[in-house]
């Protein structure tokens, strides 16, 4: 038990680089009703929960993935099960892009989608002439996602896996990890060198001086927040040489979904599609700086 679990009053050392944390408020989970400390270090920038709730089966039950647990905006189930409908057809899309964009993708690529949800992106990639893409998802969804056959890796699967894959994307994943260097070198267990991680995570770095008004700060599930130099420091711990390719290919397709997640906009529409998304989403991301988080090349 570390001295934090000992007296929940203590001042946790930064996960990421180790050093001294401060305050930076605190926030009420709609969900829970718990109340939440928030930490930041001045040093890397790390801003994390405190005291997380860390009892994953009351956090990442059915009810999570199907929309009606502590973040709302997610629906894995409906979207992996009505793919051509959802709005989340355009994160996909824009995944695809991206990693393409960076690295030659083709039959013979190995794709892991770590922290895959309900396996939709999973889908998209083998529809999409990559066969060789599974998912790894722990949990209640993995019996879900191993009785509609989609492929995925169990627990010891992963733990066998080393230097399988080529590229590893782990989409809205970090932020829920404890431990995000631990997160971080296990998927670069099961990489190859040269091979490439395309992580998505909100950007704190606009909102450093007022975490508590982050619409992103969903604290029973996002307990862990990056400002990109955090990344960049993260990523060589765990074997990732970091690098910045900034806005390109695939990313008006990634924000238009979180967009329209934000807007509580679920099923793709005439309205939605009339948008000139190539000019918004550069806009909203010029504010948000999304795209401004690195990539990790496998060393």
């Amino acid at each position: 038990m570390t001295a934090a679990e000992l007296n929940p009053l203590a001042q946790p050392a930064c996960r990421i680089c180790g050093g001294e944390t401060a305050g930076a408020g605190e926030v009420t989970s709609q969900f829970s009703h718990r109340r939440y400390r928030l930490r930041r270090c001045p040093s890397c920038r790390f801003a994390f929960v405190a005291n997380p709730w860390l009892d994953v089966e009351a956090v990442y039950g059915e009810d999570y993935y199907r929309g009606r647990g502590a973040d709302p905006l997610v629906d894995y189930v409906e979207e992996a099960s009505h793919p051509d409908a959802s709005v989340r057809l355009y994160e996909w899309r824009g995944i695809l892009a991206r990693v393409r964009a960076l690295l030659p993708i083709g039959a013979r690529t190995s794709w892991l989608d770590f922290g895959c949800g309900a396996g939709g992106l999973v889908q998209f990639l083998r529809g999409a002439g990559i066969p060789d893409a599974v998912g790894y998802e722990p949990g209640w969804a993995s019996k879900w996602l191993e009785e509609r056959g989609v492929p995925t890796l169990s627990d010891r699967d992963l733990d066998l896996s080393s230097a399988r894959f080529d590229v590893v994307t782990a989409i809205e994943v970090i932020e829920h990890a404890v431990d995000p260097v631990a997160e971080l070198q296990r998927v670069r267990s099961v990489m190859r060198p040269g091979g490439l991680l395309f992580l998505t995570t909100g950007n704190a770095a606009p909102f450093r001086d007022h975490l508590t008004t982050w619409r992103y700060v969903t604290p029973d599930v996002h307990i862990s927040f990056f400002e990109p130099e955090t990344l960049a420091i993260a990523l060589p711990k765990a074997g990732f040489e970091p690098a910045f390719p900034g806005f390109g290919p695939g990313w008006p397709d990634i924000i238009r979904f979180k967009t329209l997640k934000s807007l509580r906009r679920h099923h793709r529409n005439w309205i939605e599609a009339s948008v000139p998304w190539s000019v918004a989403a550069r806009l909203l991301d010029h504010r948000l700086r999304l795209s401004a988080q690195p990539i990790g090349w496998a060393r």
